[in-house]
């Protein structure tokens, strides 16, 4: 498996679970309302076919306010691809979700920063690296944007996440 890079540059392979246990899967992004609960659905729908693959996955933002609805085009965006993602409510990421998760996938260098602050900067990198293999970059936010920049943010993301998801681990796997 190819290196993790951190945010403080260095190098690590990714964190297995520990021992019959799920991978634990964190996205995170600003407000919880748009990317990353997008990214946490897409992998939902990406893996829905793989019942042997234990895989745990979570999304939270860095300033989310807990509890809020995600945006109009991300549920939006979401339904035009068969997801459902009404329920979602915003979760402000703490150190307990950072504590909680394997691996901590962000959407932009400034969530990275944070994710870090709460103590995870070994098992966390910029999705965008993860995916692509030490490409670095930030995935557009599209909040406030036309459901054309929605689209266009999860179609970014459904190419990003499956590349992830073939990244990770085989946890559970027979």
């Amino acid at each position: 498996m190819s290196e993790l890079v951190t945010d403080q540059g260095a190098t690590t392979e990714p964190q297995s679970a520990p021992s019959g246990e799920p991978y634990r899967l964190l996205f995170v992004c600003t407000g919880n309302t748009c990317r990353s609960p997008m990214a946490e659905v897409i992998a939902h729908d990406l893996t829905a076919s793989e019942p042997h693959r234990r895989l745990e996955v979570r999304s939270a933002g860095v300033g989310a306010f807990p509890g809020s609805p995600p945006s109009g085009g991300a549920v939006r965006t979401a339904a035009r691809h068969g997801i459902d993602l009404t329920e979602h409510r915003a979760t402000l990421l703490t150190r307990r979700e950072v504590e909680w998760a394997d691996l901590i996938l962000t959407m932009s260098p400034h969530h990275l920063m944070r994710v870090g602050e709460l103590g995870g900067g070994d098992r966390a990198t910029l999705l965008t690296a993860f995916a692509e293999g030490g490409e670095s970059g930030s995935v557009p936010d599209p909040i406030g944007g036309s459901d054309a920049r929605y689209e266009r943010t999860y179609r970014r993301l459904e190419e990003l996440v499956g590349k992830a998801l073939a990244r990770l681990p085989d946890e559970g796997m027979p």
